[in-house]
């Protein structure tokens, strides 16, 4: 089972519907379909990928909204980066396997060795499925 840990700032971000004018509401509107998630969705490498309940970094404007069923939220007092490195190492070391959504490639290379990355497109294309 793979916990998915999602940069949802960075997510919302990689497509221009509008977010910009309600952050807050475009991050409900996101987790909620993250919620919906199917337990098995093809993984970026081409095979399967089994999920466990995703994890949520919040941060800014989106820190307050409500946590759907299903999705952990970890709201960023500070950096959102910060927050989801620290919720990563803390996974990891309980023997988690981690898939990470972000395009941010400075976030990337703060993340420990062996932790798997996936960009914002891979994401969107699993919940448009």
């Amino acid at each position: 089972m793979t916990v998915l840990v999602v940069d949802l700032a960075n997510v919302v971000g990689a497509r221009p519907d509008g977010w910009w004018r309600d952050r807050a509401g475009a991050a409900t509107r996101l987790l909620g379909r993250l919620a919906a998630l199917p337990a098995e969705v093809p993984g970026p490498d081409g095979g399967v990928l089994e999920l466990g309940a995703p994890v949520a970094v919040v941060e800014g404007a989106a820190r307050d909204v409500p946590a759907p069923d299903g999705v952990r939220l970890v709201r960023a007092p500070g950096s959102g980066d910060d927050a989801l490195v620290a919720a990563v190492v803390e996974l990891t070391a309980a023997g988690e396997q981690v898939l990470v959504v972000t395009a941010d490639r400075g976030l990337r290379t703060r993340l420990p060795d062996g932790v798997r990355c996936a960009g914002p497109g891979w994401l969107r294309e699993r919940l448009d499925a």
